[in-house]
Order: structure tokens, then sequence, then C-alpha cells
């Protein structure tokens, strides 16, 4: 049992730390002091591991393995549920908001908004576009977040352990960009005929009639008119909306909550992600608002460009809606990480710790005199 790997492992480490009190820091990487996957099956299998590291989650008897096809197509099903539902949700809200933005003139207000829709189209109208609505951010958030989650662990191994944790927030933002650009391309159809339907008086009302219209008229090149402007909205939406999370997540463990995340019932925790997500959604939707508004007018604009459009709206008129998107954006995101962790609770998905440095990097900073915490 001497030479078995993980006991040579464990003597290599101890002379790997005395080596690093004299500045020798060549041992690191040789004694796998990264805490690589392989390291720590082969200290959890001896009892001997201290935990998993930021970035490799362990998973737990009868969890779903983590980053295996399993969890990634789950994580996926989390996202549609999380932004189907949600988006569906507040249609009346996007109907308003769409319609300030694109005639500001006539509703030039949330209440105002509502109380003009109620007497021209009734209570039944305030719903119109739930079907594009349902169908494209069902299928947006499926590449949202199942592939944020892949990207993400691809960034880390990419990165390794240390610089994965020192440059976590580039890799969320990086991360998150990825998955955007793919999600757009498959949301971008149905949102073309979502934004007609609620804003061009006289057009179809339904999706059924909708959908082949645009094809008849257009082609395919009609329902990605607006890609280019939507990329423009929601890829930085996403950036502030994972990142913005995911370090709003540390800080209220770190500084608000009074104990650690693993002394925290399900409840406390499905809690923290509620808030956090709403913190986020108040930053987005003041980093994505100028080009939200101009998707909107876009696709009621023929032959008009993205540039043409932000022209004619001027720096104020790209601002117009801000409030009740705010509204609807912080409540939409809040909602969004609270079922999506959910899912991850249900389905019991392996829901990694807020990050830590691993053993590796505090052995240098230790070494340099830093305070490692």
């Amino acid at each position: 049992m001497s030479d078995s790997p993980v006991n040579c492992l464990t003597a290599g480490r101890t002379a790997a730390r005395e080596s690093v009190k004299v500045g020798n820091f060549s041992l690191l990487n040789k004694f796998a002091l990264c805490e690589s996957p392989r390291t720590k099956d082969f200290e959890r299998a001896s009892g001997q591991g201290h935990g998993p590291s930021p970035g490799h989650a362990m998973s737990k008897p009868g969890e779903v393995e983590f980053a295996s096809n399993k969890y990634y197509a789950l994580c996926g099903l989390g996202g549609i549920l999380s932004c189907g539902i949600t988006h569906t949700a507040i249609v009346p809200l996007d109907l308003v908001k769409c319609r300030i933005q694109v005639n500001p003139g006539k509703y030039q207000g949330v209440f105002q908004g509502f109380s003009i829709s109620m007497k021209e189209d009734g209570l039944r109208g305030l719903g119109r576009g739930w079907a594009p609505t349902l169908i494209g951010y069902s299928a947006q958030g499926m590449f949202k977040f199942g592939l944020y989650e892949w990207f993400k662990v691809q960034y880390h191994h990419m990165l390794g352990d240390e610089a994965a944790f020192i440059y976590r927030t580039w890799m969320y933002l990086a991360a998150s960009a990825s998955a955007e650009f793919f999600a757009d391309i498959a949301l971008a159809p149905m949102e073309a005929v979502k934004v007609r339907m609620q804003t061009q008086a006289g057009w179809s009302a339904t999706l059924r009639d909708g959908f082949p219209r645009i094809l008849r008229e257009e082609g395919i090149a009609g329902f990605y008119k607006g890609l280019v402007p939507l990329w423009m909205r929601q890829i930085p939406y996403t950036m502030m909306k994972f990142a913005c999370f995911e370090k709003t997540v540390e800080l209220l463990y770190k500084h608000v909550v009074p104990k650690p995340r693993a002394e925290c019932s399900k409840g406390e925790q499905l809690l923290v992600t509620f808030a956090a997500g709403y913190i986020a959604g108040v930053f987005c939707a003041i980093v994505s608002h100028p080009a939200d508004t101009v998707v909107s007018k876009l696709n009621n604009a023929k032959g008009s460009t993205a540039l043409d459009v932000a022209k004619s709206l001027g720096f104020a008129g790209m601002w117009k809606g801000l409030t009740p998107r705010i509204i609807m954006i912080g409540t939409l995101t809040a909602l969004q990480w609270f079922i999506y962790d959910a899912v991850k609770v249900t389905f019991h998905l392996p829901r990694p710790p807020p990050p830590e440095a691993p053993e590796s990097l505090k052995l240098k900073w230790a070494a340099q005199g830093k305070i490692v915490q």
C-alpha cells in the first residue's frame, strides 16, 4: 500500500509544500496541487479528499454526473422551463413596452399603454404574441443555459484551475456570450413574428398566420432581419445576467448570509438565488435597453437597417420604455434563476459551491505573504 497512487500523491504534496516555503514552486503541478479531477477521485476514494475544486463539481451519490450529456440536457430543460414560462407570463407587459418603443406619441407611459391597449383590443388582446413568445424563448433558454454550462466547463479546462479562479468573471462573460450567440439564432424567427403581431395594427393576430406571411412576403431573410440588433441586445444582457448573478451569489454568501451555503436549507438557497437574480436583472435591463428599442422599431420598418433606426430614434429615443423594462426584466431574471435552480434541485444536478481558490494558489499566496481567505 505504501506505493499506492494516493500515498505517493500525499508524499508528493508534502514535499511540494516544503518547497513552496522556500520559494520553489516547481513541484506544484507535478504533484497535482492544481486539484485535477483524477486527483480528487483518488482522494475521495481513499477518504483523504478536501472537497471539490471550484471548477470541478463532484457529483454526490444519487446525483447526475457533472458535465455528462445528461447533465447538459437537463440544464437545457431547465432553460426551456425558466425562459419559456417567465417570458410567456409577462407577455402583456412586453406588449405595452414594445408599443411604447415603436409609437411613443400614442403610448406615453405604462399605465396609459395598458389603458389604450385594453380599450382597443380588450383583455384578450393583452396576450397577443404569447405563442411565438413561448416557442421562441423556450428554444432560446435551452441553448442559453445548456450551452453556458458547457462553455463554462470548456473554458475552465482551457485556463486551468488557478487562472479559472483568478479570472472567473471573465470566464462567466465569455461563456455566456458564446451561449447567447447560438441562442439568438434559435430565437430570431419567433421574435420577428411576435414584435409584428404586437405592434402592427391589422397585421396577423396569430402565429399560424404570421409565420407563413413573413416567409411568403420576405423569405427566410425576413426572420433574421433583426438578428444583429438582437445580438446587440441579448449578448450584453446575457453577459450581465450570468456574470452579475454569479458574483452576486458569491458576495451574498460571503457578506450577507450568516452561514455557509452547505448549511443553508434548499429553501434558503433558492431565496438567495431569487435575490441575486433580481439584482442581476436590473443591470441587465439598463445595459441592453437601447438595442431592445432598435429591435422593436426595426421589425416595423421595412427596408431600414439597425443604424438607420438608431439615427432616427436619437439617444433619448432609445431609452423609451426603460421603466417597464426594468420591472419586467428584474422580475423575469429573478424568476428564471429561481426556476432553473429549482430544476437542478428536482433532478439532482450537482450545484457547485461558491468558488474557492485551489490549493496550489493558496500555497503560492501563503509563500508570498498574502492573506489566504
